[in-house]
Order: structure tokens, then C-alpha cells, then sequence
């Protein structure tokens, strides 16, 4: 297909180089596809066609500037494939996997370029170079070799083989856990099951019914992590058992959705990998690349943690059962956690959701900290289109009126979107491509019924500010080289920046320009405030046991050598096993995510790093300590964080970036005492 015909070919003309999504159709996915794979498999054999040393400008500069059209169409597919998939999506996703990966391998193990890039690594001190551009070629360096640049002609096939199967594999998990998410929805007929929610989500329910075709009833979808929103209010203990037996089911009925066989062979190949690059497991492949360099360094932290959490977990239960007068189950646990909260400290995070309207937690919540931290301005561009109707568009501008970039803001659930929140990046800005930033947002809110207030839980308003956090990482990292923009940072440091983002919603200045009753109009009440805030280290056994329970799940799969892995036949049975040993079998307290729906390490990309979250909240609690010491949240505080942290996006080691911001390593002691475990 011509470039002229196919909007995917040539960059964007928008502002900012937004996607023309309105002139994308289908049909120009796959030739976009097959134009890119071929420009820059021909871009890279003119840079090992050159006769000329190998120098900086002519290798890595050819390479960090080789595929910018492959570039734009994986950003707008794969955006779509997660945000609106389809059957047609999905089908062309299965395609396109090995096709994809195969084109990465042929780049990173060519012995070819692998010479080219070593010479310029050994001398790279010699070359005059600024020290963005000599840590470029470190991180190439690294990358190629962990990849298997060294391995000989047939270790590399067996590796590209390795590689093509598992991207078929993790595609498939993600298409299976998405169709089966979608089937197990919890049909009620009743509107008398579903006392506890207020008017706006039962009028959700009812409008998720009919938009899936239902002639009557309410539809509970299911959200990605095993627990859901709902388990916290419905007084009908036979529906909650209900959500929470389908929540758990996902993956593992057997049927075609099934992922179960899917989780073994992905776990089996990535061990193999990891044999063949040299490694015991896969899990040291990981950290070898990330800050934490090794799955022992990871699990000295997990397991150190383990046992108080699930001694203050066991705890919370006795509480718990004390007030149902009953023994607690799974699916009891938020309910009743929400009664011993509302009489220990009068506290119902319920009560809180009236004040929680999205347009005022958006504008003068996550915008208004955006705007006193960094300056920041937010105009919402009625003129551009989205990828779907229910996507907004702001353009954002600094404190001098200088545009920054574009955010989308994509919030509300619906059947053809993947469960959970996250952040894209449409466009990366680049000052060598000299490309500008657009970057998504992703929640999964209950849609309200037309004219009803979008009012979000105390979660959802959390969650929108921890994914605001990346929008803000993304928009700030406009470096050199696209290798480093935006989140492009080691994976167990890019959770930082967005988890600190998180603790804003609660920050007073913040909470009491946001915070307004959307019937009322009053503010919400400062005792209420102070009560929340008393209330924080409540349940946090439940919280952090379930966190680790995932997180130590992932590390046990990702642990096992060639043997161990071909030996494990029964996923549950592992499951069960891998929690025992390190005390997290809570029957009452089940992992955040169980293996057969556990898309962050099966499809995701936190394979053997989902313990990122907590790795990167020892650095978050410690920064928001240095903001308590340092006057709060201040232009100076955020131009410092901004400056020295995020705007340097992974152009620089992230654990010096830390330290001269904080001017010492992060101390645990302040993640200790959020989390309840100082004990």
C-alpha cells in the first residue's frame, strides 16, 4: 500500500504528531507493519555496510534513528490492542508476534553490529564524548550481550526460536485472560443482591447489561486483580462469594480460555532461555539488567518482609472475625475490613466516594498537584480525535507557556479493553528524531449511566494518580536519544516516579481543592481527612501480605532451572507450595494476582519483576520524607525532583539520579512504618 494511502507511514502532521486516528483503519495495520520491518532491516545493513571504523555517529546514532516507522505503527497497534482491542486485533497481534520478535533478534545478535558496538564500548572513555551518549553505549552494550549478541550461530537459533514461541505464548495468555475475564462477569438479576452500592454504580451495573446485550439485569465486571471494588460494600454474602469465585476461576475452567498449559510452557522456554544465555534462571537474566542485579538481592527483600506482613495479616483477621462473629473467608475480608475501619476509626472510605466526582479529582486534584509542583497548565483539545470516543485529549504547557506535550486521558472499562490501569506512550519525545511526547492514561472505571457524576472509589483516585505519575514521567523525559525518553528506564525503578505521584491525592492542599461533594458542593470534611489518615497502617497486613504473595509467586516461577520447571505439572500445586514456604498460604488473604490470570509476569513484561512495586516504594517513601523535610509541595521541591529525576528519563544510572537528589542511598525505615511493619 502506498504511503499516501496509509496514515501509519509517514509522521503524523497534528500538533505534536498525535496519531491521525480518524483516518486509521484496519486494513493499514499489516502493510504499516511490513513497510517498517523493511526499512529498518534496510537502515541497519547500511550501517554494517559501512567500511569506515566504527564511530558514534556512524552506528549509534544510525541505530537510535533506524526504524522510526515501525516505531509509530507498535505504538498506535499496540495502544490499541490493549485500550480497544478486537478479533481483528487480536488475530493480527497472534501474527505479528514471532514476526516481531524475530526482527529484534536478527538486530541484536548480528555478530556484525555486535563488533561495531563493542569496539566503540571499549574506547567509548576515548571519544570525547558527553556522558549521555557514553552511557548510550553502555546500555546497548549490556543490552546485546544479555540478549545473546556472544552466542555462536546455532545457540542463536535456538535462541530466535526460543524467543518467536514465547511471543506467541504470552500473546495468547493475554487474548485467553481478556475473553475469559470478559465471560465470567457476575450476572445479577436481582437488584435486591446488590444492597450496599449506591444508585451510581448500580446504575453502572445496569447500563454494563445492557451494553453487552442483556435484556435486564446488572453486569459486575470483573477487574484484573483477584479482589474487586464491590467485595467492600455488598451486604449479599453469597454475591460476594460469587465475585470472588469468578475472579479466581480465570484461566483454569478447563475451556478454551483456559491458560493454565499457557503458564508451564511459557515458564519451561523461559528457562531454557535463560540456560542458553548462560544464567541458572531467568529470573537472574532479569535483574542482571535492572538495579537490583540479582533474584537473591530480591529475595533477601520479599522474604524479609514476608513474615511480619503475614503476622500483622493474621492479626487483622482475628479483628476481622471477631466482628463478623463468624470465620472470614476471601471474598469477606473487604467487607468486614470496612466495618472494623468505620468502628476503630470511624472511618468508611465509602462515605468519601460522594466527594471523589472524576472531573473534580482530575482538574483540581491530579492537575491542580501537577500545576504546584512543576507549573504545569492543562487545556483540554476538543479538535483532536482519540482512538475511541471515550478518550480525551489535553495539551500541556510549562510555566512559561511552553507546550510540553499531549495526554490522554482513556478512564472508563469496557469489554474490548484489558483489565487493570497503565500508561502508554504514543509519541516519545526525542530531541535527535526531534519528535515531541504524547503519552495515554488507562483506568478501568465503571462507566456511569448517561447524566450520572463518575464518582470513583478511594482505589480508583489512588490508582489515577499513580498512572499520572508515569503521564508525568513520560512528558518530563524528553532526552537525546529515544532510547532513554520518557519510562524508558530499568524496570525496577520505573514504578518510582508514579508511586510518589500517589501520595499527593492525600497531600492536604491537594485533598481540599479536589475533594468537594458533587451534590453538595461542600468540602470534605477535615476530621474525615484526619481519620483517613489515622487509619493508614489499617489492614496493611492484608495489603502487603497479598502484594508479596504475587510477587514471591512470580520469583518462584521464574526461579526454577531447565529440570525443576519440566517437573512442575500442576499449577495450582505449585502455587500452593511456593506461598507455603514462605507463610503466605492465608486462605483469607489470596495473592493480588494468582498464576492463570497473573498478566504482569505472563504477557505483561514484569516477568521476575513484579517485585519492582515494593523495590521502588523503599525509594518512594523515603522521597516523600525528603518533601516532609523540605517545606512539602513546593516549585523548588518539584523543579528539583523534576530536574534531577524525572526529566533525565534513562539517560543516566536511576540509583545515582536518586542519590543526588536525596544525597544518600533511600533508607527503608520510612517504607517500614507506612506499611505497619516497624514493629
Amino acid at each position: 500500500m502506498p504511503s499516501e494511502t496509509n496514515p501509519l507511514l509517514e509522521p503524523s502532521t497534528l500538533p505534536y504528531q498525535l496519531p491521525p486516528f480518524a483516518l486509521i483503519d484496519d486494513e493499514h495495520y499489516l502493510p504499516a507493519f511490513e513497510a517498517g520491518l523493511a526499512e529498518q532491516r534496510a537502515q541497519i545493513a547500511d550501517i554494517l555496510a559501512s567500511d569506515d571504523e566504527p564511530s558514534f555517529a556512524n552506528t549509534m546514532i544510525a541505530l537510535e534513528s533506524s526504524g522510526q516507522a515501525l516505531r509509530r505503527v507498535a505504538a498506535v497497534f499496540f495502544n490499541r490492542s490493549s485500550s480497544d482491542s478486537s478479533e481483528f486485533v487480536t488475530d493480527l497481534e497472534e501474527r505479528l508476534a514471532p514476526i516481531l520478535s524475530a526482527h529484534d533478534d536478527a538486530i541484536r545478535l548480528d555478530p556484525a553490529l555486535y563488533a561495531r558496538i563493542s569496539a566503540l564500548h571499549e574506547r567509548r572513555h576515548d571519544l570525547g564524548l558527553d556522558p549521555q551518549s557514553v552511557y548510550l553505549i553502555e546500555r546497548y552494550y549490556i543490552e546485546f550481550t544479555l540478549a545473546g549478541a556472544q552466542l555462536g550461530d546455532a545457540d542463536k537459533a535456538a535462541l530466535g526460536s526460543l524467543n518467536q514461541q514465547l511471543s506467541a505464548l504470552t500473546t495468547r495468555f493475554e487474548k485467553n485472560l481478556l475473553a475469559d475475564t470478559n465471560e465470567l462477569a457476575v450476572v445479577v438479576t436481582d437488584a435486591a443482591e446488590l444492597d450496599g452500592l449506591d444508585a451510581g454504580e448500580i446504575a453502572a451495573a445496569e447500563a454494563a447489561a445492557a451494553e453487552r446485550g442483556l435484556d435486564a439485569g446488572y453486569l459486575l465486571t470483573l477487574v484484573l486483580p483477584t479482589g474487586h471494588p464491590a467485595l467492600a460494600a455488598l451486604t449479599d454474602r453469597a454475591l460476594r462469594e460469587r465475585l470472588m469465585r469468578a475472579s479466581r476461576s480465570r484461566g483454569i475452567r478447563g475451556n478454551e480460555f483456559d491458560t493454565t498449559a499457557l503458564v508451564l510452557e511459557i515458564v519451561r522456554l523461559r528457562a531454557r532461555r535463560a540456560r542458553l544465555l548462560g544464567f541458572p534462571d531467568h529470573a537472574s537474566t532479569v535483574t542482571a539488567g535492572q538495579t537490583a542485579r540479582t533474584p537473591e538481592a530480591v529475595a533477601a527483600m520479599l522474604e524479609g518482609l514476608a513474615p511480619a506482613a503475614a503476622g500483622n495479616a493474621r492479626a487483622e483477621l482475628a479483628q476481622l472475625e471477631a466482628a463478623a462473629g463468624a470465620s472470614v473467608e476471601s471474598w469477606d475480608w473487604a467487607f468486614y475490613g470496612e466495618r472494623v475501619r468505620r468502628e476503630r476509626y470511624d472511618v468508611d472510605t465509602a462515605e468519601m466516594r460522594p466527594y471523589f466526582e472524576l472531573e473534580r479529582v482530575l482538574h483540581d486534584g491530579v492537575f491542580f498537584a501537577a500545576s504546584r509542583l512543576y507549573g504545569l497548565r492543562f487545556e483540554e483539545r476538543h479538535d483532536l480525535t482519540a482512538y475511541h470516543p471515550d478518550a480525551r485529549v489535553f495539551e500541556v504547557f510549562d510555566d512559561d507557556d511552553s507546550p510540553l506535550g499531549l495526554y490522554l486521558g482513556d478512564y472508563f472499562t469496557r469489554d474490548s479493553k484489558r483489565g487493570g490501569a497503565w500508561m502508554n506512550a504514543l509519541v516519545s519525545g526525542s530531541s535527535l528524531l526531534g519528535t515531541p511526547t504524547v503519552v495515554v492514561n488507562n483506568l478501568n472505571v465503571p462507566k456511569p449511566a448517561a447524566g450520572e457524576p463518575a464518582l470513583l472509589t478511594f482505589d480508583e483516585v489512588t490508582t489515577l494518580f499513580h498512572e499520572f505519575g508515569h503521564a508525568l514521567h513520560g512528558l518530563f523525559g524528553q532526552t537525546v536519544y529515544p532510547r532513554f525518553s520518557g519510562t524508558n528506564v530499568f524496570r525496577d525503578f520505573v514504578e518510582f516516579p508514579s508511586q510518589v505521584n500517589e501520595m499527593w491525592m492525600l497531600w492536604p492542599e491537594v485533598l481540599e481543592n479536589y475533594a468537594v461533594h458533587h451534590e453538595t458542593g461542600e468540602r470534605m470534611p477535615r476530621e474525615l481527612v484526619e481519620r483517613v489518615t489515622a487509619s493508614a497502617t489499617f489492614n496493611q497486613g492484608f495489603a502487603t501480605s497479598e502484594y508479596l504473595a504475587a510477587a514471591l509467586l512470580d520469583q518462584a516461577w521464574h526461579r526454577l532451572d531447565v529440570e525443576a520447571a519440566d517437573a512442575v505439572t500442576d499449577v495450582a500445586a505449585f502455587e500452593a507450595q511456593a506461598l507455603a514456604r514462605v507463610g503466605l498460604d492465608l486462605p483469607a488473604v489470596p495473592p493480588r494476582y494468582s498464576s492463570s490470570y497473573f498478566a504482569h509476569t505472563f504477557s505483561g513484561g514484569y516477568d521476575a519483576g513484579y517485585y519492582s512495586y515494593i523495590w521502588s516504594e523503599v525509594l518512594d517513601a523515603d522521597t516523600v520524607e525528603w518533601f516532609r523535610e523540605n517545606g512539602g509541595l513546593t516549585r523548588a521541591n518539584g523543579d528539583r525532583f523534576r530536574e534531577i529525576v524525572l526529566g533525565v528519563g534513562g539517560s543516566t544510572d536511576p540509583l545515582e539520579a536518586y542519590r543526588r537528589f536525596r544525597g544518600r542511598d533511600a533508607a527503608i525505615e520510612p517504607l517500614l512504618v507506612r506499611r505497619g511493619l516497624d514493629v
